[in-house]
């Protein structure tokens, strides 16, 4: 094959599945990153999928717990999050919301899902902060589903961009270190369109309605849903076409801080030893 014929573009490096995992007072949940199958997409930590249509299985929530060293970012879907923390934040996001927190230097918060319309569905995504980053003023802002940026690239493509840029769009999300790129990308039947993902970012597209063809040509793959393609390293747009019934997805992409991650539970540090301070801190009530 000639230079001037071959694919150009981004591909996916693999498709993994989640698995089952309880956090909280018992809450099931599906845990597509920061599990045996797929640890860390640097920066990313954590993607935890939360959908029931059973309120007894989260109705005792997310009791208050500590948070030190990365951000939380919580998108309903459908549903309600109540929060609220220890330095006088609190807020309810509604469907098709996000709420964004630092937790920097040290927060405990609680977080209380609730139903709409018989449903509860949505993500929280942990985001590492830089290590000179890690000790900054704890933040959080609510964005609700009217801030989003509603884009509409191709023909039947809609976007809600979270965070990052989409042609003249931008996303209502804090600026940050890694530059996250968030977004929520309907696709009907057949239709094709080319996601912006910032050069040398590290990230993944979830379907989570549907199905969608990732990559470039003939060497695309079908991705189904409730499966998390990874995307492989490089520059370019990553090309996704809507399968049989259309697709929804999850698209999320960051910048890489190729820095040393030492975790453990609810904090994330650099080194070992910051770990073991962040526990002295938290027992000491110093958050």
């Amino acid at each position: 094959m000639s230079t001037s014929t071959m694919p150009t573009g981004r591909s996916v490096a693999r498709v993994v599945e989640g698995m089952p995992a309880e956090d909280g007072a018992g809450v099931k949940l599906t845990r597509m990153i920061g599990q045996p199958r797929l640890d860390v997409i640097d920066p990313i930590l954590m993607l935890d999928r939360i959908r029931s249509d059973d309120p007894k299985a989260y109705i005792a929530g997310f009791p208050p717990h500590p948070h030190r060293g990365f951000e939380t970012v919580t998108y309903m879907v459908q549903g309600r999050m109540r929060h609220r923390d220890n330095h006088g934040g609190e807020g309810l996001i509604v469907d098709g919301g996000v709420q964004w927190m630092t937790a920097g230097r040290g927060i405990e918060h609680s977080e209380m899902p609730e139903q709409t319309d018989g449903l509860l569905f949505g993500f929280q995504l942990w985001l590492n902060l830089p290590a000179d980053e890690k000790m900054r003023e704890p933040w959080y802002a609510d964005i609700p589903a009217d801030r989003l940026a509603a884009v509409e690239p191709a023909p039947g493509v809609s976007v809600k961009l979270i965070a990052g840029t989409w042609g003249d769009a931008a996303g209502p999300a804090p600026e940050r270190a890694t530059r996250p790129f968030i977004a929520d990308v309907t696709l009907e039947e057949n239709a094709t369109v080319d996601l912006p993902l910032p050069d040398g970012h590290a990230g993944f597209v979830l379907p989570f309605s549907g199905t969608v063809a990732l990559g470039p040509g003939e060497s695309a793959g079908m991705v189904p849903e409730g499966r998390i393609a990874v995307i492989e390293e490089g520059e370019g747009a990553l090309r996704a076409v809507g399968g049989p019934d259309g697709a929804r997805l999850l698209v999320v992409a960051a910048r890489p801080l190729k820095e040393p991650i030492a975790k453990y539970g609810p904090f994330v540090m650099t080194t070992r030893e910051q770990l073991m301070q962040a526990v002295e801190d938290y027992r000491a009530g110093r958050f």
